[in-house]
């Protein structure tokens, strides 16, 4: 890329979700112009693209997301806040089940945003497009690069009108920047050119989820409870809970494994929501409205591509989900899509080094990486789990000891509960959890008492 970045040349985002709007917002810091590419045409209605499959179910902006998005774009999240996100507080605003225990309601040490998707990417999207030097192009796919195994110069684009025939133009560019999601081809467009597909890492548990949008008339997401969630693991492999829109109503999720599906059919949704530990949810639902019917998804495999190993032309980066997708259930992509672009700034603005695609790809790839360890790391110790990353290192043993202790005392211990959060809500590194006081309460104390049913109400400060 040289020293002076992309100064005075034009950058190419293949989509316009998420990954794609921030880090179009990032390049247009250093190229003259930056084209953002996308699929679909964007609606200012709502409702859940194509190209954003998972759209029609929960999404959450983790705390090291907001972080991450209020570095990028100042005053986002009050933006977020005015347009109605509820923002839940973890663990005093949801009644949380985990490896059989309930989890204490005490004070809030993180916060997440739980409102739509399409919410969220309509009001970055207004951020992000108000820049003049960045501009869109709707409608159309990327459907192949241009330039050789040494260097991208490129993309070529196809407007999407239904016609077979249509033919793709070049539009020429110093650097490609692939954010099409989960679904990308560019492995495909990578050999077109005679270049290296990157190698990938996949963990797969065959998880499925299916969700519903209803009208609550009374009971636990009432009052001072705003959610419900059942955390699946090894020995309870069913989970799903409610969570905040921001129009009042909440989204249900319940998920199963492979070959155990949930259905989209009205009435054996509600019933799956039986499988549970607990009937929580399921008396919920019994004086809830549905308004939506049920919508299924089961694209949910850790796939991870090296992009950072040898043999990549230059020119060609890889974000979100085209270059580390996560299974959903853990409600990291959002948050790793800001924290990726928040990478590519400052890798992009470090004067120390000079911005070559390897390095920037590294920097991308480390931005993924908490997320990648947590999400990979618990899927691979699901039944079924199949892939070609289930594979660990000599230390894991220990390691999962230890993280099975962390998880056992979390539900009842502050000291360890907030430290845990912190960690899955992507805002503070692993080492979190060993540090002295989190370690002592792992070590040497036995698992707090946790409460031996649903709580109803958040604890009072006092008794923290």
């Amino acid at each position: 890329m040289g020293r002076q970045g992309l100064g005075g040349r034009h950058a190419v985002v293949v989509g316009g979700s998420l990954a794609g709007l921030l880090a179009a917002h990032v390049l247009a810091g250093h190229a003259d112009r930056v084209t953002v590419v996308e699929r679909d045409r964007f609606t200012d209605d709502g409702a859940a693209r194509p190209g954003v499959p998972q759209g029609r179910h929960p999404h959450v902006l983790l705390q090291g997301g907001q972080t991450a998005m209020e570095s990028l774009l100042p005053g986002f999240l009050a933006e977020l806040r005015a347009a109605g996100a509820p923002l839940v507080g973890m663990p005093s605003d949801m009644v949380l089940w985990q490896s059989g225990r309930w989890f204490r309601r005490l004070a809030a040490s993180v916060h997440i945003y739980t409102g739509s998707r399409a919410q969220l990417e309509a009001l970055v999207r207004r951020r992000v497009l108000a820049n003049p030097a960045i501009s869109v192009v709707e409608g159309s796919e990327v459907v192949g690069l241009l330039g050789d195994a040494s260097r991208v110069r490129g993309v070529l684009v196809r407007e999407r009108t239904g016609e077979a025939r249509v033919e793709p133009r070049a539009v020429p560019a110093d650097l490609v920047v692939d954010a099409s999601g989960g679904g990308t081809k560019a492995a495909q467009w990578l050999t077109g050119i005679g270049a290296t597909s990157p190698y990938e890492e996949t963990i797969d548990t065959g998880l499925a989820y299916a969700s519903r949008v209803y009208r609550g008339k009374a009971g636990v997401l009432d009052g001072d409870t705003v959610g419900y969630y059942v955390y699946p693991g090894t020995e309870q492999v069913h989970g799903g809970g409610a969570l905040p829109l921001e129009d009042g109503t909440h989204l249900v999720i319940v998920s199963g494994l492979r070959g155990d599906e949930p259905p989209t059919d009205d009435e054996e949704f509600t019933a799956y929501t039986k499988r549970l530990a607990h009937p929580l949810l399921d008396r919920w639902l019994e004086d809830a409205e549905p308004l939506s019917p049920p919508f299924g998804y089961r694209r949910t495999a850790n796939v991870r591509r090296r992009y950072d190993l040898p043999g990549h032309p230059a020119g060609f980066l890889a974000t979100g989900d085209a270059l580390c997708a996560f299974n959903p259930i853990y409600g990291q992509g959002m948050a790793v899509a800001a924290m990726s672009a928040v990478a590519l700034r400052d890798a992009l603005a470090d004067r120390r080094r000079t911005p070559t695609t390897r390095r920037v790809q590294r920097a991308l790839l480390g931005a993924s990486r908490l997320a990648w360890d947590i999400s990979a790391g618990a899927d691979r110790k699901m039944p079924g789990a199949v892939g070609n990353a289930l594979g660990g290192r000599p230390t894991d043993g220990v390691t999962d000891w230890y993280l099975r202790r962390v998880q056992e005392r979390s539900p009842g211990d502050p000291v360890v509960g907030d430290a845990f959060r912190a960690v899955l809500h992507l805002a503070a590194p692993v080492t979190a959890l060993f540090a002295p006081p989190v370690a002592r309460a792992v070590l040497f104390q036995p698992p707090a008492p946790s409460p031996t049913e649903a709580p109803e109400m958040p604890e009072a400060p006092e008794t923290r």
